[in-house]
């Protein structure tokens, strides 16, 4: 695996006041970050990052949002959107020879002096077709499967772009990314395997509460 970017960005407000459709309407998002040739990583995100809506987004187990590079490839061909930066999905780490199909919850990651450990899908949200001003973006990302997913930080420290990515640790085979989202969204048809996945002591927290909850 290779780390092929890095991106942060604060908070910043778009839209225009009194715009009539809801995506032109005033809103506040961590979207539209840039591009850095390195960043320290730091337990809650990186230096220069941060988060609009931190009921949803951020804190110790969400405090890096990786994507995989291999993604851009397949957008640029299906939407024919050859310009499609880096970063287009508000992640952090664009990683180079990872999908939701191949990385696991639990998973220990070192790029350089720092250690990451994977906690949890990305559940996406709306703000993806917003930003884009691409209504159909979200389904289209929810059915190819293509969210990304959370780290936390066990080892603080500096990365830099291109450096190589290695497992550390895998304790979690079974469990890859696209088996645990499929996981909460047939929790009412299958509990069990909602229970399985809450079991796992790697898991973030918020991701245990709602699938353990009635």
């Amino acid at each position: 695996m290779r780390l092929v970017s890095i991106q942060t960005g604060k908070p910043r407000d778009l839209g225009t006041p009194g715009a009539a459709e809801p995506f032109d309407r005033p809103w506040t998002t961590g979207y539209g970050k840039q591009p850095v040739a390195g960043a320290m990583v730091r337990t809650l995100n990186l230096d220069g990052d941060g988060q609009a809506d931190k009921r949803h987004h951020g804190g110790p187990d969400m405090a890096v949002l990786a994507y995989s590079a291999d993604h851009y490839v397949a957008w640029r061909k299906e939407l024919d959107w050859g310009n499609i930066p880096s970063g287009a999905f508000a992640e952090n780490l664009t990683v180079e020879g990872a999908t939701e199909d191949t990385v696991c919850i639990g998973d220990v990651w070192e790029i350089g002096e720092v250690r990451l450990q994977v906690s949890e899908p990305r559940k996406p949200c709306n703000n993806i077709s917003r930003f884009w001003h691409k209504k159909e973006l979200l389904k289209q990302v929810e059915e190819h499967g293509r969210y990304g997913w959370y780290l936390r930080v066990l080892r603080e420290g500096r990365i830099e772009a291109g450096q190589g990515v290695t497992l550390v640790s895998r304790a979690h085979p079974e469990w890859t990314v696209a088996k645990a989202m499929r996981a909460r969204r047939e929790k009412a048809k299958l509990p069990e395997g909602a229970r399985a996945l809450a079991a796992l002591p790697e898991l973030g927290e918020d991701w245990r509460r709602i699938l353990l909850a009635r």
